[in-house]
């Protein structure tokens, strides 16, 4: 569910005009909804009520400082895979014990800083990387807390490119040697070995990879309890799909997903952390950007956005889909025709969708692309110096820029000329 819907033939972000929205700003930009937000995240924590939990947002879908400080209000944790977005947890208003710091390649300087600022734990990918966290936390008097990233060599069934579970997968440490890892972090005084981490990938559209993975982690539990190590906390990851068309059966509720969590962990007695992204943000958010042109081309025609590949990189860079909807809402039994749906770029992969149905628009007539909160402004580029997009926080009847626009001159002050070419 979402709050972006048609009222008397306009699109609506909550209780505001999105073609309003378009005449203030200008196009393109994002725009959110805080109603949207605030139900995703509540779901998911009434999911998991029966068992001691936190639900930590996976900022890596959307970083923006209202967005954090939306659902921080609300008791958000936050997961975090970089100096730079603990930076921006922190700065949100997110204490320390509430963020998780995840990511293969983590630096001796982040977990310097995470440490100093406080860090909930560490989900620790390799022996490498223990072994560097160790040090740190030696050198500074402390101890690190950790839960050991384990990869169960499941099959997640997703696109490729965002599959993280399985044995080929750079991610974590092959579930058949996780005893003897965790006998090793155990002997090192810098950490602090408080759990179990995994995570097998995102998008998932059905439950039976993630409940094959928990009951690996179930045994694991017991066997590393049996080994002497106090397992107490357990990280099963984010991951669960949204539906990006209309038409698309629906993936499971956080209702279904926080039963089988339940049914598969519940037993240990361990607190549980989840880390949803992209259903939280997904459905939250969507492009708006304008028709520039209609173009007749040989056998095709082309709607020419002015939003563009570098606005919205999830099509060409995963042929992903996002329905495109016009933001007046055309007449029932609209004849509608196919086109293909491009933006801008000098690059043929600047296509949002090929053969799309789409009732006649002309140039200066509005689109919204739907389910766009999630991989979107935070993949966004200056690609073709274009100017990174507005973002835009609805709540109610009110709407307030969040991120602005960059003028040229601004972007192009950011460039360094040394004093030979002076």
């Amino acid at each position: 569910m979402d709050h972006f819907l048609y009222r008397d033939g306009a699109l609506f972000a909550e209780d505001v005009p999105v073609a309003e929205i378009a005449a203030t700003v200008g196009t393109p930009f994002y725009c959110y909804s805080t109603a949207t937000l605030e139900r995703h995240f509540r779901l998911f924590d009434e999911a998991l009520e029966p068992m001691p939990h936190l639900v930590c947002f996976a900022m890596k879908s959307n970083s923006n400082q209202a967005i954090l400080k939306t659902l921080a209000a609300l008791g958000a944790g936050m997961d975090v895979v970089s100096g730079g977005e603990y930076a921006r947890a922190t700065a949100a208003g997110v204490p320390g014990d509430r963020i998780v710091f995840s990511g293969v390649g983590k630096t001796v300087e982040e977990m310097r800083v995470a440490l100093e600022g406080g860090i909930r734990q560490f989900n620790v990918e390799s022996e490498s990387e223990m072994e560097a966290l160790n040090g740190v936390a030696v050198s500074m008097g402390l101890r690190a807390p950790i839960a050991l990233r384990i990869n169960p060599d499941v099959d997640a069934r997703t696109h490729a490119k965002i599959a993280t579970g399985k044995s080929e997968n750079k991610f974590g440490i092959p579930i058949a040697r996780a005893r003897e890892v965790y006998a090793r972090a155990a002997a090192l005084p810098g950490l602090d070995v408080i759990g179990i981490d995994l995570h097998i990938g995102s998008q998932l559209t059905e439950l039976e990879p993630f409940e094959l993975a928990y009951r690996k982690v179930a045994d694991l539990t017991e066997a590393l309890r049996a080994d002497g190590h106090e397992i107490r906390r357990l990280d099963l990851g984010g991951g669960l799909g949204i539906p990006y068309t209309r038409s698309n059966d629906a993936p499971p509720l956080p209702s279904e997903y926080g039963e089988m969590i339940q049914r598969t962990v519940g037993h240990l007695g361990c607190e549980v952390e989840i880390e949803p992204g992209r259903l939280i943000s997904g459905n939250a958010g969507i492009m708006v950007s304008a028709v520039i042109y209609v173009k007749h081309g040989e056998g095709r025609d082309f709607l020419i956005l002015d939003g563009a590949m570098n606005d919205l990189i999830r099509p060409s860079m995963y042929d992903a889909h996002h329905d495109i909807v016009p933001v007046h809402e055309p007449a029932a039994g609209a004849e509608q025709a196919p086109y293909d749906i491009v933006g801008p770029v000098c690059e043929t992969g600047d296509t949002f969708a090929r053969q799309r149905n789409m009732p006649a628009l002309r140039a200066g007539d509005l689109v919204a692309f739907r389910s766009a909160g999630a991989y979107g402004a935070v993949m966004a580029s200056e690609y073709n110096t274009r100017p990174l997009i507005p973002e835009v926080l609805v709540r109610g009847d009110q709407f307030a820029v969040i991120r602005p626009r960059p003028s040229f001159d601004e972007m192009i002050a950011r460039d360094n000329i040394p004093e030979w070419l002076l």
